[in-house]
């Protein structure tokens, strides 16, 4: 490849997620093999206004592969969202040599990258990393993989106590405004019913579906609750409602909580890192900036970062017929 870039700064940003290192890892390692230098910025965006830099090289990125969360630190930055931290970040990275970024993070991060990029044509890409999955442009963000596996294991476990105790639990999951956690874990994990912020149950409807499951003979069951759903104000008020309306179940609350994104990262999420690490870099190398790396249809693809941070990733209405059909 022949460019102009000779050194690539990589960061992440906003919340971890089951993946980075091994995104890291990729890109670092690109970095060598196309004779490219490679910069860490540690503490994301208020790293880079702050120049905590530090070079990278094959060796110095060995047996991260497995870990959780990231080795660069994370931050968010209340600097970088004016010009002045932005302006400073720049000079830090034209002092030290840098040429073009790769971001590794959600929508804060790539509205962030955006930018910067325009107001200094500084060439960026972006890796997604979230285990919300909520990024238009790519079928899985880094970590969505990890943290499935984590709450399925987790309802597995709860199901067993709810079985013995005859129990309702509500099982708490992350997805403030995206319920693509709850819809695939509450399937795979065998939910009696599915709560996510794309579909307005309302409380009405889900008395009366707990109602079919216990006389259709069901002495236990397990609620998945997006922590955006709307039909009340929190999993807490959920628990109430029903104990008020249905005295008969002993109702319990797990909030799973930061453990979603936590943990080692699955097979398919250290696979995703590498390929969309590696593709970053080459991107960049090719002349190309202002781009997400992301996975469609099995194939590493590019998304304008205007339309990953501005699209709308949606639930898949198939799924969504599935649960319905499978919790009867």
């Amino acid at each position: 490849m022949t460019t102009t870039i000779k050194k690539i700064g990589v960061l992440t940003s906003g919340g971890d997620a089951p993946g980075m290192n091994a995104a890291i890892r990729a890109v670092v390692r690109a970095c060598a093999y196309y004779n490219v230098e490679c910069i860490g910025i540690y503490r994301g965006y208020q790293g880079m206004i702050e120049g905590d830099f530090k070079e990278m090289g094959p060796r110095t990125v060995k047996n991260i592969i497995n870990k959780g969360g990231t080795i660069l630190k994370s931050a968010r930055s209340k600097d970088f969202m004016n010009k002045e931290g932005r302006k400073q970040a720049y000079l830090h990275l034209k002092d030290n040599g840098v040429d073009a970024l790769v971001v590794i993070g959600g929508d804060g991060t790539f509205t962030g990258a955006e930018i910067f990029n325009n107001e200094f044509q500084f060439p960026i890409i972006g890796i997604p990393g979230t285990i919300d999955n909520d990024i238009y442009g790519t079928s899985h963000t880094l970590g969505y993989d990890t943290a499935l596996n984590t709450v399925v294991e987790a309802i597995d476990k709860i199901r067993d106590t709810a079985n013995s105790h005859n129990r309702l639990f509500f099982v708490e999951v992350m997805g403030r405004d995206a319920g693509h956690i709850a819809l695939n874990a509450g399937i795979g994990g065998g939910a009696e019913e599915i709560l996510i912020p794309e579909e307005n149950l309302g409380l009405e409807r889900l008395i009366d579906s707990l109602k079919k499951s216990k006389e259709s003979g069901k002495t236990s069951s397990i609620v998945v609750v997006a922590e955006g759903d709307k039909i009340g104000k929190n999993v807490f008020e959920l628990k109430d409602y029903v104990e008020e309306n249905m005295p008969d179940y002993d109702v319990r609350v797990s909030v799973l909580g930061h453990m979603q994104r936590g943990g080692a990262p699955s097979c398919f999420d250290r696979v995703l890192a590498s390929r969309l690490g590696v593709k970053a870099v080459e991107v960049l190398l090719d002349g190309k900036t202002n781009y997400m790396v992301g996975l469609l249809a099995d194939k590493v693809v590019l998304t304008p970062l205007e339309q990953a941070i501005k699209g709308q990733s949606r639930v898949d209405d198939e799924l969504v017929k599935v649960s319905d059909i499978i919790s009867i």
